[in-house]
């Protein structure tokens, strides 16, 4: 598949990213600009002039309160992408204005509408509320990925892949050997991947972070909002603990794993990551742990992605790939893109 799906809205930073200064990041293909205004509101627009198309992030183009002036030769645009000065005359040209781009910034996240600012209906956004919950505690992080985003879905839809990349952090041998359920939401756009190991070896991540040793009873529960938005809903308890009748779960530990996946371009991808717990919530040894461990987990998936895209990049034409069970979740993921893009 190629291209990506567009009427849609993709994370383009975290909140933390944007300041009062010019920031600049692609996002499907498009260099968008982005600053925080005097009143701490989040605007985007086209990193590029209309006169000569000079990107307005490049110096010496710079920000002057809230009108960004470019760096060639002088364009000077609001906030809201209209034009207030040119160089040598009074008259600004009709034309001479940048269309924003929808902005929502929400859980943590900038969103950026990708496509006709008709269609961006806010309530769209899938929400990731535990990343700014005052009974969580968040770390997190983006790595810059050389490869297509969809390769970052299939590998995020089939945890089995933990066992073998990685073993001493997060995997172990049940991953693997548990079998899955799938379930596809068409109508809400949602794809649903469970794992559940009643009887399963504690990996570091987790016996270092939550304290428990030996066996555990460990629950993944992934949900996945195409195009950008994964989430996994991790329980980790002892082994024979479950949820109460209530919904309550009191002997368990609960980790909520969020990536944001969004394409840069056609062969690059911005892998945001946050972990957010409810347990040790003023543990700063814990959190430093947490964030070191799972950098080191995106980093060897960022190594292999990027290894697996140069070889298809170079494969023969009309290579047929094998699936089998685990990928159920990954290939319904995989309908859902390519509809999305074909609808674009």
């Amino acid at each position: 598949m190629t291209g990506f799906p567009r009427d849609q809205w993709y994370v383009a930073a975290y909140g933390s990213e944007i300041e009062h200064d010019l920031f600049t990041r692609t996002i499907c293909g498009e260099p968008i600009l982005f600053w925080r205004t005097r009143d701490g509101a989040v605007t985007a627009m086209p990193d590029r002039c209309v006169h000569r198309r000079f990107p307005l992030s490049q110096p010496p183009s710079r920000l002057v309160d809230d009108q960004v002036v470019c760096g060639y030769h002088g364009f000077t645009y609001d906030a809201g992408g209209k034009c207030v000065a040119v160089p040598g005359q009074t008259r600004i040209p009709r034309t001479a204005r940048l269309l924003p781009y929808p902005v929502v910034e929400q859980d943590s996240f900038v969103w950026v509408f990708i496509g006709d600012p008709a269609n961006a209906d806010p309530t769209r956004i899938p929400r990731a509320p535990w990343l700014v919950a005052s009974d969580y505690t968040t770390v997190y992080g983006m790595e810059p990925l050389n490869a297509r985003y969809e390769l970052l879905v299939d590998n995020l839809l089939d945890l089995s892949h933990e066992t073998y990349l990685h073993g001493g952090y997060i995997g172990t041998p049940e991953v693997a050997s548990t079998p899955i359920t799938t379930e596809v939401d068409e109508d809400a756009g949602i794809v649903y991947v469970s794992r559940h190991m009643d009887d399963a070896e504690c990996p570091p991540f987790y016996s270092k972070s939550t304290g428990l040793q030996g066996r555990i009873a460990r629950w993944q529960d992934i949900e996945y909002t195409p195009p950008c938005l994964y989430k996994l809903h991790s329980r980790i308890a002892p082994v024979g603990s479950v949820p109460n009748p209530d919904g309550s779960d009191p002997d368990a530990f609960h980790v909520e794993v969020v990536y944001a996946i969004t394409p840069e371009t056609e062969t690059s991808t911005h892998d945001f990551w946050a972990v957010a717990r409810d347990f040790a919530l003023g543990d700063e040894e814990v959190s430093a742990f947490l964030a070191e461990n799972n950098r080191t987990v995106v980093m060897q998936d960022v190594v292999a992605l990027n290894v697996l895209e140069k070889v298809i990049a170079n494969e023969p034409e009309g290579y047929q790939e094998l699936s089998i069970n685990i990928d159920t979740g990954g290939l319904a993921a995989r309908r859902m893109l390519k509809r999305l893009v074909e609808k674009s």
